[in-house]
């Protein structure tokens, strides 16, 4: 479970004095190959190899169109941020050890993660490195804007920034401008009080990889990330993917930009199997 993040799931029964232990498995999750360290493996023969591209695209068919998949027409390596490339490039190296990574030029470690096909620059490649200008010019909706309201009256926010540009350029900064209003809440157990932040960092950056990952590109408006004293809302464009429900959120899975969910867990960053949701309604 550790490994895979895949849901595992046991019961035991007596039978004529002895136990059976039964084991539930789930399947993998629709359009998403399982991976271990950032691969998809699959069965040669007695062989365990990487799994062939025919196949996980295949796999990626299931889920329909993946407008993060697709070319943007005119855009060159030009239109991606270095820094921002070298930010997934360390991370994806230390999610898999592979260290031949920090070798590769920006343009094949794009080709081997597949931000860059033999067709151009795709759209999830815009969303995760692209340079402001880039994004002003061929995807404009693909910010998030950070506000924080010190009241719940109505009135401009007492904090307001916008990060049109690739993810990888600005995470980090995002959840530095919520921990900045991080108040300590208090509980009891038994005879210990204890502290514990009002915003957990795990959570919060679930959510907020949660809407890069799942939002409607295809549609205007931006991802808005409001901050209050007690809570945090995060707005996202294009509601649920199909199939998918408050009563099921925990239970399925239906990745709406496969390309930009691929490339984020190459690096660790969200759960490839889609149990990021679950992670966050048990924490």
């Amino acid at each position: 479970m550790t490994k895979l993040h895949v849901m595992v799931d046991f019961r035991i029964y007596e039978d004529q004095g002895k136990r059976v232990l039964v084991f539930w498995v789930a399947g993998r999750p629709l359009g998403l190959p399982v991976q271990v360290d950032g691969v998809a493996w699959w069965y040669e023969g007695d062989s365990l190899i990487p799994m062939p591209e025919k196949i996980r695209r295949q796999i990626y068919a299931e889920a329909g169109f993946d407008f993060s998949g697709s070319v943007c027409t005119g855009a060159t390596i030009d239109d991606l941020d270095a820094s921002a490339v070298d930010e997934f490039r360390k991370k994806w190296a230390e999610k898999s050890s592979q260290h031949r990574i920090m070798n590769l030029s920006h343009e094949q470690l794009l080709r081997d993660c597949e931000a860059i096909t033999s067709d151009g620059i795709t759209y999830a490649a815009l969303v995760l490195f692209g340079k402001r200008e880039s994004l002003g010019k061929f995807l404009p909706q693909a910010e998030v804007i950070f506000e924080y309201q010190s009241s719940e009256a109505s009135g401009p926010a007492s904090q307001r920034e916008e990060f049109r540009t690739g993810f990888f350029a600005y995470y980090n900064r995002l959840w530095e401008l919520i921990n900045l209003r991080n108040d300590k809440q208090h509980y009891q157990e038994g005879l210990f009080i204890y502290d514990i932040p009002t915003f957990n960092e795990h959570v919060v950056r679930e959510a907020i990889l949660n809407a890069v990952s799942h939002r409607n590109y295809q549609m205007g408006g931006s991802v808005f990330v409001r901050q209050y004293r007690d809570r945090l809302v995060v707005e996202s464009p294009g509601g649920f993917p199909n199939g998918i429900t408050v009563e099921n959120i925990l239970d399925r899975q239906s990745p709406r930009n496969r390309r930009v969910a691929e490339i984020l867990a190459l690096c660790g960053l969200v759960e490839h199997s889609g149990q990021g949701m679950n992670l966050m309604y048990e924490r």
